[in-house]
């Protein structure tokens, strides 16, 4: 139970606690309390609006988090740009968004094509519009991961083989992937 609360601690960046805790536990957490400090700068920079200050405080921890996670480098941007928006800076917006987030735009339209048409099925009580498998294998690899399908061919040659020897709740639709009990 302690260690759940150290790491409670830890993740939300009570560093005081954290040593306080220690102090009366004896639990160690599982990072250096000098690390939650920077993690909790990074966190007061982007909440205060400095989103550069952030973005280089993040470089210096570990230059290797926004490239490889560059949807979050994206959003980061975006917030540069409101930043610049609310700071009344129309021009240096302008220019900001020409030269910084369109051109990572563009990488982006297709997963927000594909977020948007989900949302419309769902909306539409379908579910994500893949109803059998033969829908799930048609669709391009754009949309639907390799793996998934791997993984989807996979099931359904494991369900065959077990019906030659057994009797087990069954996967028959896809799109809701609910257990059929069998037949007694």
């Amino acid at each position: 139970m302690n260690k759940l609360v150290m790491n409670f601690l830890v993740t939300e960046g009570y560093a005081e606690a954290v040593a306080k805790f220690r102090m009366e536990t004896g639990t160690e957490p599982d990072m250096d309390v000098a690390m939650i400090m920077d993690r909790m700068a990074v966190k007061k920079a982007v909440q205060c609006g400095n989103i550069e200050d952030a973005i280089e405080k993040v470089n210096d921890l570990n230059p290797e988090i926004l490239d490889t996670n560059p949807e979050l480098f994206f959003h980061l941007q975006q917030q540069i740009l409101i930043e610049l928006i609310r700071n009344e800076k129309i021009e240096e917006a302008l220019e900001f968004a020409q030269e910084e987030l369109a051109p990572r735009g563009e990488e982006n339209r297709l997963k927000t094509a594909n977020e948007v048409n989900a949302a419309i099925l769902t909306s539409q009580s379908h579910e994500k519009g893949l109803h059998t498998i033969g829908n799930i294998c048609s669709l391009s690899w754009e949309i639907v991961h390799p793996k998934l399908h791997s993984l989807l061919k996979m099931l359904i040659w494991a369900q065959n083989q077990l019906d030659e020897k057994a009797t087990y709740p069954q996967i028959k639709d896809f799109s809701k992937a609910t257990l059929e009990n069998p037949a007694v």
